[in-house]
Formats: structure tokens, C-alpha cells, sequence
């Protein structure tokens, strides 16, 4: 048996027992099967689902929002991390009034982007943007000012470009905390997009599961946090092999 068979078997053997566990505690007398649905029915709901269309639409609108909202907040977080990491009057500036705001919990300012930019896509793509481009800034500001000071003045002395010193040491230095910063920020757009459809939404994951808990359709709720969970899952897989194919030299692990 192969490496690769016996490193895919480790990573199925728990959730398959996971998942046996789960289809014998929901089938006995222990817990009422309505609230808490065996896997075989919540699979049975998935496909329900997929066959009448509506999760199709509803998964592509919200991995829509996902990626509009992480493409905006990851843009502005890199940009503006590097900047106030590397230049102290911009930082004594902007960095100040970004700390007052980033401990605000994301999903406290759903109600007033409603109440700014409405219910439709924009307010939705608002509050991702903004709750991913602290983490992203976080960790962009403490990697761009943790650049090993000998490696600026070896690069000074083999150019006085300020771009070529940015883009070829202090960017490749910060990049670690990047991609940290990024992988985080992938987990909150996903919260973020779940609890803003909630409230006032027509279309998307998080509002299907809403109706599905009105109608008290356990198992389509279940099926419907699956989704989002394996849509998370999938992003933050496809961004990591992104990145260690782009950087093999970049360990994911520091």
C-alpha cells in the first residue's frame, strides 16, 4: 500500500467513524431523530436539495459574496499592512484608529451596514470586506516590521531602488504571516456570509438554512451547514496548494 492510500485512509477513518457513531445515536431511542437527523437522512436532504436546484443557486450566491468580500478585505489588508509596517509616520497615523475598531466582534456590524447600504449584495460583500481586512492586516503590519534588519542593509547595498527592496526582501519576508493572515480571513468570510444572509436575504446558504429551521427541516439544515463547511474547507485547501506551488519554500506551518 502506498504512502499517499495510507495518509488518505488516516484522514477518511475518522470521519467515518464519526459518522457511524452519529447514524447509530440518531437511530436509537436516545435522541429524538427529528432534532438531531442520522447522516443517511441528512445525505437523503442534500440531495433533495441539489435535485430541485435551489442549493446550486443558493451555494453560487453565497460563494459569490465569499470571494467578492475576501478579494476586497485581503487587497486593502496586504496594502495597507505593508505600509503602516514599514513607514512610522503612516503607522503612528492609521494604526491607532484600525486597533480601536479591530477588536469590534464582525458580525456586530451587520445591523448598521443594513441600515447604511440595505439588504442586497453590497451590505453583504461590505461586511465580509471589513471583517476579513483586520486579520489580513494584523498579520500583514507585524510581518512587514519583523524584516531582519541585516537583510534591508545587504539589499541597500546592491540598490538604492526603495521598489526593488520592497517587492524582493520585505514582501517575501511578510509573506509567512500573509498567507496566515489569509487563511483566517477565509474561515470569517465564510461566518461573515453565513450570519449576514440571515437577516433580510433572498438568496444564499445561510438564508436557505433560515428557512429550512422555519419549516423545521432539521436535516436540511444540516445539509445546508455541510455545504458551508466543505465550501470553507475547499478554500482554504485550494489557497494553501495555491500558495505552495507558487512558494515551495514558504512552510505553512511557522
Amino acid at each position: 500500500m502506498s504512502a499517499h492510500v495510507k495518509r488518505i485512509g488516516l484522514l477518511c477513518a475518522p470521519v467515518v467513524a464519526l459518522l457511524f457513531v452519529w447514524e447509530i445515536i440518531s437511530r436509537s431511542a436516545v435522541i429524538n431523530p427529528l432534532l438531531f437527523p442520522p447522516p443517511s437522512l441528512v445525505a437523503l436532504a442534500l440531495w433533495e436539495l441539489i435535485r430541485n436546484g435551489v442549493l446550486i443557486v443558493d451555494a453560487a450566491v453565497s460563494l459569490w459574496r465569499v470571494l467578492a468580500g475576501l478579494s476586497i478585505g485581503i487587497l486593502l489588508g496586504v496594502s495597507t499592512g505593508l505600509l503602516t509596517g514599514r513607514m512610522q509616520t503612516l503607522d503612528s497615523v492609521m494604526s491607532p484608529a484600525i486597533n480601536f475598531l479591530r477588536p469590534l466582534p464582525p458580525v456586530a456590524i451587520i445591523p448598521i451596514v443594513i441600515v447604511w447600504l440595505g439588504i442586497d449584495d453590497a451590505a453583504k460583500i461590505f461586511s465580509i470586506a471589513l471583517a476579513v481586512f483586520f486579520p489580513v492586516w494584523l498579520n500583514t503590519h507585524i510581518g512587514a516590521q519583523r524584516v531582519v534588519q541585516e537583510y534591508l542593509w545587504s539589499a541597500e547595498l546592491l540598490t538604492r531602488s526603495k521598489f526593488t527592496i520592497f517587492s524582493r526582501v520585505v514582501l517575501p519576508a511578510a509573506l509567512p504571516f500573509i498567507v496566515a493572515g489569509v487563511r483566517t480571513a477565509i474561515s470569517t468570510a465564510f461566518i461573515m456570509v453565513f450570519v449576514s444572509e440571515l437577516a433580510g436575504a433572498q438568496s444564499g446558504l445561510g438564508y436557505r438554512i433560515s428557512i429550512t429551521q422555519l419549516a423545521y427541516r432539521v436535516d436540511q439544515m444540516m445539509a445546508g451547514l455541510v455545504v458551508l463547511a466543505l465550501f470553507s474547507a475547499l478554500c482554504d485547501r485550494v489557497f494553501t496548494r495555491t500558495v505552495l506551488r507558487l512558494f515551495p519554500w514558504l512552510s505553512l506551518h511557522q
